[in-house]
Order: structure tokens, then C-alpha cells, then sequence
């Protein structure tokens, strides 16, 4: 009996949150009409008012304070829905954008003239810090753009990307040009950019993976992976971290001591695992942790499910 009921208010908790959710989905919708912003835009001067106000009544001014309630409350609502599809397309259509700036250097090549990239990273549902790239023209007689600062990682191969992208001018042969100009050699900035915002992009998908596991095996919660700690049982994970600047590698570490290496490509793909025991490499633990997976996030549903 107990258990009936146990059910029945677990499914009537889930219909609940459904229709909260679909209550939330109706009314951004609603709100965002073309008819709902003209009648809570504020009407000229000389045009009768449309605004949602309840009608006065004779003696009492209690219907009409309560009507302007709702409509501050529904053009806050408002203002924030919009705020929400601005950041939105913000996220789809501006995640790499380019400003011009200047160097203070009074000995600074071209005058000092900079072109920057901004590249906005989107991760865990924030938005974390733009990381800049600049670059300046510092060959004479050529347009060549070159790398002059940037606030990347360490571990992005800025170095690899812009010589393949962004490769500087041939020197022309003696005589040539009068010996002023250079050798044609093509450069692709909107490539390099795209191929560097990428980097960026999986070196976070990479972070946010290994906070996954971690979550998703009860690492880093009170009582979970302590130092010391004896509860629990002794198959079960102590610590998961990079092994490694790009977190391409995890180090994989049990209670009972095994220890495992975990390497996963750019996007996220499992391209192999080796768990160390006590008698050496330890397969039937590998297959254990792994279930026939090929991503390190179907690993982190499968260690949610199993915590």
C-alpha cells in the first residue's frame, strides 16, 4: 500500500514539472507575440491608450494599481525574454568577432595598427573569458599579418595553425621589385580563425568532459575520494584528472589501488584505456568501466547510473 502511493505521488511530481515546463514554453512564446509588445509598448500621446490596465472604478483606485502591477510585471518579463534571445543569437552568430586597436609603442610596427580576434567560449551554461589574438603587419612592402599577442592556453597550437594559415612572406631575390618587394604567399585569415576557435572550443569540450566524470562518479562530494577514507566499497573511483596540458589523457584511479590511462581524442572519442593492477593490465576493469562506449560521455551516463 505504502508503495502504491509512493508511485502515485512520483508520477503526479513528474506531471507536475511537465506542465510547469510547458506552462514556461507557452508563456515565453505568448509574451514574445507581435500583439503582446504593442500592447505593452507605451502609447503616444496623442492616440488612446492600450495598455493592460484594469478599468478605475468610482472612489477606489485599488483595480487600477493592480493592473499596472501586472503590466510592470509582464513588461519585466518582457525585457528579460528579450534579453534571453539577444544573448542567443549573441551565442549562434558571434562567438568570433574582430576589432581594430592600437599599440601605445611609439617604435610599434605599421603605426602601431592592430587587428584583433575575440573568440567567446560558451561553457557549462556560462559564458567564460574572450580570449584575444592580435596581429600586426611587421614585414615592410607586404600586407602579411603576423601573431603579436594573444591570451590562449598554452596547450593550442597557435604556433602550428598560423604557419599553416598565416604564413609570412617569401623574400623576393636580389634585384627583383628593387629589391623592396616580396614574394607572393597566400594567407587565409578567416580560416585561421575558424581552425583556431575550434581548438579553443574542444580544449573546453575536453575540461567539461573530465568534470563530467567526476560528477558523474561521486568524486569531489563529501565523503567521496577523502583522503583516509575507508567506506564504501574498493572497486569503487577515488580520482579522475588530466594527465596532461590539452586533457587528452586522464589519470583513472581506484580505491583498491589500480590505476588506469584514459586517451580521448579532439572530439571526445575513446581511442584507449589500460587499467594497471596488481598482476598488470587489467582488462575485465577496462571493460567494466568502459560497457561498450566509444565517448567519454556515454562513460560519465554510465557511471551516473551506476552511482
Amino acid at each position: 500500500m505504502a508503495s502504491n502511493l509512493d508511485d502515485e505521488i512520483e508520477e503526479l511530481q513528474a506531471r507536475a514539472a511537465t506542465l510547469k515546463r510547458h506552462l514556461r514554453i507557452h508563456a515565453s512564446t505568448l509574451i514574445t507575440a507581435p500583439s503582446t509588445r504593442q500592447l505593452l509598448s507605451p502609447a503616444p500621446l496623442d492616440k488612446p491608450t492600450t495598455a493592460l490596465t484594469l478599468p478605475t472604478h468610482s472612489n477606489q483606485d485599488q483595480p487600477q494599481k493592480e493592473g499596472q502591477t501586472r503590466q510592470a510585471l509582464l513588461t519585466d518579463a518582457l525585457a528579460q525574454q528579450q534579453a534571453h534571445a539577444q544573448q542567443c543569437l549573441y551565442r549562434a552568430c558571434a562567438t568570433l568577432t574582430t576589432f581594430r586597436a592600437r599599440d601605445p609603442d611609439p617604435r610599434a610596427v605599421d603605426g602601431g595598427a592592430i587587428l584583433g580576434l575575440r573568440i567567446e567560449v560558451f561553457s557549462r551554461s556560462r559564458f567564460l573569458r574572450p580570449y584575444y589574438v592580435l596581429l600586426n603587419r611587421p614585414f615592410p612592402g607586404s600586407r602579411h599579418l603576423r601573431v603579436h599577442r594573444h591570451t590562449l592556453p598554452a596547450c593550442i597550437p597557435l604556433a602550428g595553425l598560423a604557419w599553416r594559415y598565416l604564413p609570412p612572406p617569401k623574400p623576393s631575390k636580389e634585384g627583383e621589385d628593387g629589391g623592396m618587394g616580396r614574394g607572393k604567399r597566400r594567407q587565409d585569415l578567416a580560416r585561421f580563425a575558424r581552425a583556431l576557435r575550434r581548438e579553443v572550443v574542444r580544449y573546453h569540450h575536453r575540461l567539461g568532459v573530465v568534470a563530467d566524470l567526476r560528477k558523474a562518479a561521486g568524486i569531489g562530494r563529501a565523503g567521496q575520494g577523502e583522503e583516509g577514507d575507508l567506506e564504501g566499497p574498493s572497486n569503487r573511483l577515488v580520482e579522475i584528472a588530466p594527465a596532461d596540458a590539452e586533457v587528452k589523457q586522464l589519470t583513472i584511479e581506484w580505491a583498491d589501488g589500480r590505476t588506469g590511462r584514459l586517451v580521448m581524442g579532439d572530439d571526445g572519442e575513446i581511442v584507449k584505456l589500460v587499467v594497471l593492477g596488481e598482476n598488470g593490465w587489467d582488462r575485465e576493469a577496462g571493460r567494466d568501466l568502459l560497457g561498450g562506449a566509444v565517448r567519454v560521455e556515454d562513460v560519465a551516463k554510465r557511471l551516473a547510473a551506476l552511482t
